[in-house]
């Protein structure tokens, strides 16, 4: 009996490594015996919670507007899993905007990205894609949403002062663009 528990918790604990390689989180459950009272008892586990990629772009950094981004973010209850200032060059700007590269305004989009620092940020929180979208408002900022990111920092459409991530597998690109694994936390 103890030989089997012994391998099922071992199968339990390569599924949660297996899951958070593959998928970034996983919510499951799973029973155990607790030490003290010798009863099985159900535990529920939650692993890492959805995951968003953000870059604070240029035009708010040198405005002074990171700070109240950053707070905003936090208090919206997003977790905060990466963070740095750098600044990308014209050919990084280049490679993180490619699938934009066939469109007008891709050459001043990556120049615009490369002209100052900006600030890449791995977010964790339930539903945190959508969650994220609705926090910074419309690309446009005369058409966001009072109270938004990008209608309290935005300069226009353009100088929008953030980047969010629009699905699960561009959050997962974006983030590894910026970020390598021995960065997340």
């Amino acid at each position: 009996m103890l030989f089997s528990k012994k391998i099922g918790l071992y199968f339990v604990k390569q599924f949660i490594i297996y899951s958070r390689k593959q998928f970034g989180s996983v919510l499951f459950t799973f029973a155990h015996q607790n030490k003290t009272d010798k009863n099985i008892k159900t535990n529920y586990i939650k692993m890492a919670d959805n995951k968003t990629f953000t870059m604070i772009k240029p035009d708010a950094v040198s405005a002074g507007n990171s700070g109240a981004i950053i707070k905003m973010i936090e208090e919206n209850g997003f977790k905060i899993k990466a963070m740095k200032y750098t600044r990308l060059s014209l050919e990084r700007a280049g490679q993180f905007y490619e699938i934009h590269k066939e469109r007008p305004f891709y050459k001043d989009l990556c120049a615009y990205m490369s002209s100052g620092t900006i600030i890449p940020i791995i977010l964790e929180k339930e539903n945190a894609i959508e969650s994220f979208r609705t926090l910074i408002g419309a690309t446009n900022p005369q058409e966001a949403a009072e109270g938004t990111i990008r209608n309290l920092f935005a300069e226009s459409i353009s100088a929008n002062a953030i980047h969010g991530s629009d699905s699960d597998e561009n959050a997962e690109i974006e983030g590894n663009f910026f970020f390598p694994e021995i960065e997340k936390f």
